[in-house]
């Protein structure tokens, strides 16, 4: 009997006692409890000995953050895939659908070189700026045109053309004055005839009415120039001859200032097809000058 209420006593302390045993059977319980924390935290839930727990909140809030954060960057991370088509080239691109018309210009000139400023972007008409590709509704393979023209294809351009207008000004500049030339210069050597008109430099003036003399051909000879309006002519005359021509039949006329006299003019009529046909007046005064070129090209002086 001794024996056995030994035995009963030792099964009653049982429950009740702190042996290693009950206390190792209740840890595997409390560990479960803290592996769930983090799956309960999405939605607020807990157990009521996880909300008494400090350090059971601190292992919560990191589980928490990363699965709000991590939706959040999912949805302004979402890509679309556009063609993109400058100048004959296409480049395929994934771009973020929540950015801008303006950021995808900065893409834009990272893959072509073409400065946002100088890009125009097409996508069912000019491309907003301020405005999000999800706002204009891009969707997946849409095209993207782009039209623009980088520095480098401008300056490719312009200088050609520069270097053309450069070379002709250059080959102005070499092209030695009409009246340096030796056939004209054998008749501007004998300088200024004594009995040439008078000339007023920086005034144009009508065409008078008695003719104007006084003035060399290529020859040397002494000339006269005689308009007849209402004939429509010019009558070139010298001391052998006149030539009376109609206006209809000089094909040009063109002048150059004397060096060293520049109120006076060289002065040429085209009367055939090539430069040898020109006729050369030397010494007409600067101010009748244009209304000689008005006079004989069709543009009539009614006085």
């Amino acid at each position: 009997p001794g024996l056995e209420r030994g035995r009963a006593g030792a099964a009653s302390r049982g429950p009740g006692s702190s042996s290693p045993l009950p206390t190792g059977a209740e840890e595997p319980g409390m560990e479960a409890e803290a592996q769930e924390l983090p799956l309960g935290c999405g939605g607020g839930g807990g157990s009521p000995a996880a909300g008494r727990s400090p350090e059971g909140e601190e292992r919560r809030e990191p589980p928490q953050a990363s699965v709000s954060n991590g939706g959040d960057e999912g949805s302004r991370r979402e890509l679309v895939e556009l063609k993109v088509i400058w100048n004959k080239n296409k480049y395929d691109v994934k771009f973020c659908l929540d950015s801008t018309g303006a950021e995808l210009k900065q893409k834009i000139h990272s893959l072509t070189g073409l400065p946002p400023a100088m890009q125009k972007v097409m996508f069912k008409g000019l491309l907003p700026e301020e405005k999000t590709l999800r706002e204009i509704k891009v969707t997946n393979g849409a095209k993207i045109m782009v039209v623009g023209s980088t520095i480098n294809d401008v300056l490719a351009v312009n200088t050609p053309k520069e270097a053309a207008q450069q070379e002709v000004k250059a080959e102005e500049n070499k092209k030695e004055p009409l009246c340096r030339q030796k056939q004209h210069r054998k008749v501007l050597d004998k300088g200024k005839p004594d009995d040439v008109m008078p000339s007023v430099k920086g005034v144009q003036e009508r065409l008078p009415t008695v003719p104007l003399s006084g003035m060399y051909n290529k020859s040397g000879g002494k000339v006269r120039l005689t308009f007849k309006l209402e004939q429509d002519q010019l009558w070139i005359g010298t001391k052998e001859r006149t030539e009376k021509l109609p206006m209809g039949s000089i094909k040009n006329v063109v002048s150059e200032p004397i060096e060293g006299h520049e109120d006076y003019h060289m002065m040429a009529f085209q009367l055939g097809p090539t430069e040898a046909s020109y006729y050369w007046v030397y010494w007409v005064p600067t101010q009748y000058v244009d209304a000689i070129k008005d006079t004989v090209l069709g543009k009539w002086q009614y006085f």
